[in-house]
This record gives structure tokens, sequence and C-alpha cells, in this order.
């Protein structure tokens, strides 16, 4: 049987077209359906490709949990910049060589945060030293430091981290470096908030959150039209791409009729899950479920209010984890049904360009 990678590499090779290939699987689809129907994942991802991803990854993580122990004790500043060089080495073995998929996602993350330590540590050891030539003043040293570097210290700290993981992604191609470089531009962007306005008010750093959710939630859709049938790596950082911008969106919406207590009026609970509803709905339709799951805590708050103010206080948590657990197979269970449905409510020419097109094989 000829594999998505074959066919993949048959496409890169010009031995076949894009449009060949789709009615390949088209035609493979159909057959498998006649002869043996079985549920199909639209959302393929490669997590594990086989259990020694997993004994590598637990190998990675004791054999760099003990490296950065000893390193730190040179200074906990010391750690981080070993860390990363010993990820991007390992990385070169089992990333470029064996193509791993967990270990790779394992050595990302730690290369990508080990960057951003390093190049903050660096730059506070660079304008502590600097500062020491023009005064001896302790305490002015500590303000100026705290209060005015700090920001510009993330700023530049995260777009290293950006650089950096931009040259891993070239070197290696692991699909989940342009979601980790997009997290530190938006930290990037964050922390040049608080440097140009001192002390800026939650709604303002909501506002930033949710507009640059919105950006990543765009790029991550370039990603999912230019790969409709979801077969190349494209799928992968489009997944986490939207895996990021969920909770960037969820959480400054939401977070706005969340308080500290439980919601106290049944009208702010069902707006919260009005948003859910909504939240879900973009969802099916994308064919992308990490924007609901990053609304489900919410939905539960909003359940558990409502729940115990009809008077099942003593069971709310129960109650609450019942009404999320039936909607979340319930939706699973039907989730093509009404997604074909939602599909077929928008205009043909826009439904055929949504990833995993499910009207054109119905």
């Amino acid at each position: 049987m000829i594999t998505d990678a074959v066919l993949e590499q048959g496409v890169v090779r010009g031995i076949v077209t894009t449009e060949q290939v789709t009615s390949l699987r088209t035609l493979a689809r159909d057959m498998a359906a006649v002869a043996a129907p079985e549920p199909e994942d639209d959302e393929k991802l490669r997590f594990v490709t086989g259990f020694s991803d997993i004994f590598v990854t637990l190998g990675l993580g004791l054999f760099l949990g003990a490296l950065g122990y000893f390193a730190s004790l040179y200074g906990y500043h010391a750690m981080w910049p070993v860390l990363a060089v010993a990820s991007w080495l390992l990385a070169e073995f089992f990333t470029r060589h064996r193509r791993m998929a967990l270990p790779s996602i394992a050595l990302l993350a730690l290369f990508a945060v080990s960057v951003l330590a390093t190049a903050g540590f660096t730059l506070k050891w660079f304008l502590l030293s600097e500062l020491e030539y023009v005064t001896t003043s302790t305490e002015a040293l500590t303000a100026w430091n705290y209060e005015e570097s700090r920001p510009w210290t993330i700023v530049v700290s995260a777009l290293v981290t950006v650089a950096l993981t931009a040259l891993h992604y070239l070197r290696f191609r692991v699909p989940i470096t342009v979601a980790a470089g997009a997290a530190a531009l938006v930290l990037a962007i964050i922390g040049l908030l608080g440097a140009i306005f001192p002390s800026p008010s939650k709604d303002v750093v909501f506002l930033a959150l949710f507009l640059c959710g919105c950006a990543i939630f765009a790029l991550a859709m370039r990603f999912d039209l230019s790969d409709p049938e979801r077969v190349t790596r494209r799928n992968d950082i489009a997944f986490w791409l939207h895996l990021l911008a969920a909770p960037l969106i969820v959480h400054p919406v939401i977070s706005q009729f969340v308080g500290d207590q439980l919601l106290s009026q049944v009208g702010t609970a069902v707006a919260v899950l009005a948003i859910f509803f909504l939240l879900a709905v973009v969802a099916v339709v994308i064919d992308r479920r990490a924007i609901l799951v990053s609304g489900l805590a919410y939905a539960g708050y909003a359940f558990a209010s409502l729940i115990k103010q009809v008077g099942f206080e003593d069971q709310t948590m129960p109650a609450t984890l019942l009404a999320l657990g039936a909607f979340v197979l319930l939706l699973s269970a039907g989730w093509k049904p009404v997604r074909t449905a939602l599909l077929g409510l928008l205009p043909a020419h826009l439904a055929q360009r949504l990833p995993h097109p499910i009207l054109s094989s119905s």
C-alpha cells in the first residue's frame, strides 16, 4: 500500500501532481468505506513514532536534568547556555538523523527556553556591569535595573529567541518551532508594551494578547488553507500555531466575565457559555479542536455557577464534570455530521477551501 509519505515525495519529485494525489486519496477513502468503514482522524499529527520516542525522551530528561544540575553548581545563569548547546547537539542526532517526533519536540522546547533565559541573564549582567562604571549607589543600581531595564531586557531576549528558533527551524524543520518563535514574538510585544507604557492596565495587556492571538490564528489558517488534505508538514505547523493562538484569543475575551468567585449572575454565566458555543462552531468549521479545548475551563466555570444557582451546591464538581464530559463526547461522536451541516451553510467556494473539505467527499 502506498503511504502518505511516498505520495508526498512523489509530488516533491514531480512524479505525480497534487490534484492526482488528492484524487487517489479520495478513491482510497471511497474504497475503504465500501470495504470496511473505519473512523478516520482528520487531525493526523506525529507526536510519537513508536515507543522508542517515549524511551528516548525519558533518557533526554534524565541526562539533561543532571547536566543542568552540574552546570548550575557554577551559578544558576551558567545552566541555561549549557542546556541550549546540549539540546542543539542532541537534536543533530535525534531530530536531523533519526527524525524522532517526541524527542524533537522536547529538545526544541528546551532550546527555546534556554536561549530566552541565557539572553536574559546575559543582558542583565551586561547592563549591571555598565552601570557600575557610572554609579556606586546600590539603591540607584537596583532601582534602575528593575524599573527601567527589565521590559527592554524582555524585548531583546525574546527577539534573540525568535532569531535563534528561526535558525533552528532552518536546520531541523521541527513543526513546533514556528509556534515557539511566534510565542517569543508575543513576549517581545508585551515587553515592548511595558517599556513604552509603564504599568499598563490589564485591559491594554489583554487587548494586545487578543490581537496577537488573532494574528497567529490568521497565520495558522494560512498554513491550513495551503494543505487542505493535511498530509504535509504544514498541517503540524498549523496545529501548534492554533494551540498557541487559542488561549491568546480565548482568555482575554472570556476572562472579562470571570471574577475571583463563581459567576454571580445567571446572565453572565449564559454569556460565557454563548462565547464558548461560538468558539465550538469555529473549531468545528476549521476542523481544529484546540480552540474548543482552551475554552473548556471557562465553560466548566460557567456550568458550575449555573449548577450552584439551581440548588445543587454540594454536587457542583461532579455535576460540572458530567456536563462537560457529555458535551465533549456528544460533539466528538457527531463531529463530522455537524461539520458537514455547518459547511453547507457557507458559500461553496469557501467551504471547499477550508481544511479537510468534507463536502467534497460526501
